[in-house]
């Protein structure tokens, strides 16, 4: 290269040598521009007619990469990558949706999906209806201008099972679509679109990524309602950067072990629970006591009921803060789905934007801890839950 230093610099290495091997991963194309020799090409890219990246705001090797995994094992025909969960459950709604519309949500649920529901969406004159999908039937709750049923598989925190085929059906009956939050049971567990659903979302920062080092969203659907949500994404623009959405194709490659372990203990630890004099109630879908117990054996895959549960102490917050405290390997995060166990406070995390009576209407007491059962021996998480409460109780 006939150049001076600094022109070096810049534009060594920028072509690859020929190989006859290949990289056994997927490489990372950390680029946010990528390059034509003419204009031409630049248009027939833009116009369709070759294949090519523009922008990585437009689109990713990477990013396609993460979407064909994702809606391969969905069973979807195709999917986006966004730069958070709230990234990619906000654009599946506002896609969906003009002025004058209306939603109906289901009133237990993640608490930022919650707030933009209730209080985004009335900015753009859409109007909301909140309803209990799982103890009642939602039909009164649609209207002629209805485009939306949103809830999620598992309800955070409460960890009900809501029936999706039966609310696929109901939705359909009225015109409107089905968008299900489907983190907490990834499709190891349920693959919504199978059972009637139209979007399938997800934050893949939590069972996607899985190990507590990337921030991420996807969406799940078919061609025509991806491209109504892409055209929407392009211009809200939160991207993906090229790197998390490697990390995550990373951790796709061991999810079903990973989720077929945290259900495991999950499950332990809430037998463990149900018999400790200190907790009042235990919620978890893989217990016969759970009232959606039924639901999920229906329409979850492997016997598994996933790696979430809550507890509800007896004390209420005061013995909740004190667990909190007492806890030494189990951190307290406002988070989830890590491969070692922790516990979150919803009343002040995930929920501390709900009123009190809103809490009390999704039925999250003072006292509910939501807790993560992680990847470590079963026998060590049980002990140490156990040594905190005799500590408080």
């Amino acid at each position: 290269m006939d150049k001076r230093f600094s022109s070096r610099l810049i534009h060594l290495g920028e072509r690859s040598g020929e190989s006859v091997s290949r990289s056994k991963t997927i490489p990372i194309t950390m680029t946010s521009v990528f390059s034509f020799d003419d204009a031409e090409s630049l248009d027939q890219v833009y116009e369709g007619e070759a294949k090519g990246y523009i922008y990585t705001r437009n689109g990713n090797p990477v990013h396609d990469a993460l979407a064909e995994i994702m809606s391969g094992i969905e069973e979807g025909e195709a999917a986006l990558a966004y730069s958070s969960g709230m990234g990619a459950i906000s654009l599946s709604i506002l896609a969906q949706v003009k002025a004058g519309d209306h939603i109906i949500a289901a009133h237990v649920l993640y608490g930022g999906s919650f707030q933009f529901i209730r209080s985004e969406l009335a900015r753009f004159d859409i109007s909301v209806s909140f309803a209990d999908p799982v103890n009642e039937d939602i039909s009164p709750y649609f209207r002629p201008n209805t485009r939306i049923v949103y809830v999620e598989t598992i309800s955070n925190p409460t960890m009900e099972t809501v029936d999706l085929e039966v609310l696929a059906q109901v939705a359909h009956a009225h015109g409107a679509k089905l968008i299900v939050d489907n983190s907490f049971a990834t499709p190891v567990i349920c693959q919504p679109l199978l059972l009637g659903a139209d979007i399938v979302v997800y934050s893949a920062t939590k069972y996607i990524g899985g190990h507590s080092d990337v921030t991420a969203g996807i969406v799940v659907s078919d061609k025509e309602t991806i491209g109504r949500i892409y055209a929407s994404g392009l211009l809200f623009g939160p991207t993906l950067s090229p790197f998390d959405g490697w990390l995550l194709i990373r951790s796709l490659r061991t999810l079903e072990l990973r989720i077929r372990q945290h259900s495991q203990n999950a499950q332990e630890l809430a037998a463990y629970f149900e018999t400790h004099p200190a907790i009042r109630a235990v919620c978890y879908p893989g217990l016969s006591s759970s009232p959606t117990h039924a639901v999920a054996q229906r329409i979850f895959n492997n016997k598994l009921y996933g790696g979430m549960l809550s507890i509800d102490l007896a004390g209420g917050e005061p013995q909740a803060y004190a667990l909190l405290r007492n806890l030494e390997t189990i951190k307290f995060v406002p988070s989830l789905a890590g491969v070692s166990t922790s516990t979150s406070y919803p009343a002040r995390t995930s929920h501390r934007s709900l009123s009190d009576e809103e809490l009390a209407k999704a039925h999250i007491s003072k006292g509910l801890i939501r807790i993560s059962a992680g990847l470590e021996d079963i026998a060590d998480i049980i002990s140490e839950f156990d040594t905190a409460l005799a500590r408080i109780y």
